[in-house]
């Protein structure tokens, strides 16, 4: 224990250390060469300005491409050779995947996925967002429904676990869904199996934690309509519900937009959920965990795990490129 720990203190002190002096010295060489070279004083002062914040991002230019660019060009050469990453194979594995039943069931789960959950997460967090205003414990409430943020996905997933639970037909059950089905007269379930709806079942889970993230957002976001306006309305007649969707919503859309964003990339990564309540059985699979599994699992094959790998990278780049250009378009307005 007491290796560890000093070790940890090493690796913390030599990192720092390695820091400073990169900073120091790439800074003093650069200041030796302008000063040596034969150009006026303010040519040398532009191409110190010029060539220092470079001299900051170098290392993480360099980390960047190490552990970012490399994996991403290596994964696309991969997604073109079999299973030993050695025999080309050219377009086999695309062909593959888009014939193959299991990802196909994997991709109607994704997109049962981007359909639920950053929409319903969304609405959720603007709902409390709105509400927890109006009362004198909403700073409690908020707290409460951003305190799922803190838990890992594995974690949460474990909670949940406790949830749906179900110990069989005729054994006691500590799940509280089977507690509250038995309650009302139906018989416990595996809730989990149920074809197409444990799918939804899992999605509560992600909903359950970024509900928490939609709300603080678009809380922030709310502060910011004019109450003027709010006051305005209500003087001319207008409901709380028309407030809401005419005044409200319109001035905060931006921020939903990055909100619903946001929760669409985390749909796409999703991998911990699913891996942790069901493994991918039971048809709940996605496309994270069909490739973990043909990766990781019988042996592995480097070629269809790296072109489901770029399956992913491939419904990932629209959103990102649909959030680039919108930020875009804001910067032009203002």
């Amino acid at each position: 224990m007491n290796d560890s720990i000093l070790q940890t203190i090493s690796a913390v002190v030599v990192s720092i250390a390695f820091c400073l002096l990169y900073f120091a010295g790439s800074n003093l060489l650069l200041d030796r060469l302008a000063e040596a070279s034969s150009a006026s004083r303010l040519r040398k002062e532009n191409i110190k300005s010029s060539i220092r914040p470079w001299l900051f991002l170098a290392p993480a230019l360099l980390l960047l491409g190490v552990y970012l660019f490399y994996p991403l060009f290596e994964t696309f050469r991969l997604s073109f050779f079999d299973a030993t990453g050695e025999t080309f194979v050219g377009l086999s594995n695309y062909h593959w995947v888009f014939a193959d039943q299991n990802f196909l069931i994997t991709i109607r789960n994704n997109f049962l996925w981007l359909l639920v959950v950053p929409a319903t997460a969304t609405v959720f967090g603007l709902v409390v967002a709105v509400l927890a205003d109006r009362v004198w414990w909403g700073n409690f409430a908020k707290s409460m429904v951003f305190m799922p943020m803190a838990i890992s996905f594995v974690g949460a997933s474990v909670i949940w676990k406790f949830v749906f639970d179900f110990r069989g037909p005729d054994a006691d059950q500590i799940g509280i869904l089977n507690a509250m089905a038995m309650g009302l007269g139906m018989k416990p379930q595996a809730w989990v199996t149920i074809p197409l709806w444990n799918n939804f079942f899992l999605m509560a889970i992600l909903i359950w934690i970024q509900t928490g993230f939609a709300m603080v957002i678009l809380s922030a976001a709310l502060r910011g309509v004019p109450q003027d306006t709010i006051e305005a309305a209500r003087i001319d007649g207008a409901t709380e519900l028309q407030i809401f969707f005419e005044i409200m919503v319109p001035q905060v859309m931006s921020t939903i937009l990055v909100v619903w964003t946001t929760i669409t990339i985390t749909v796409l990564k999703v991998f911990d959920v699913v891996m942790a309540m069901t493994g991918g059985q039971w048809d709940t699979s996605v496309l994270a965990n069909l490739m973990y599994d043909w990766m990781f699992r019988g042996g592995g094959d480097y070629g269809r795990s790296s072109t489901l790998a770029m399956v992913l990278m491939f419904a990932v780049v629209p959103v990102m490129i649909f959030n680039i250009r919108r930020f875009r378009t804001e910067e032009a307005q203002r």
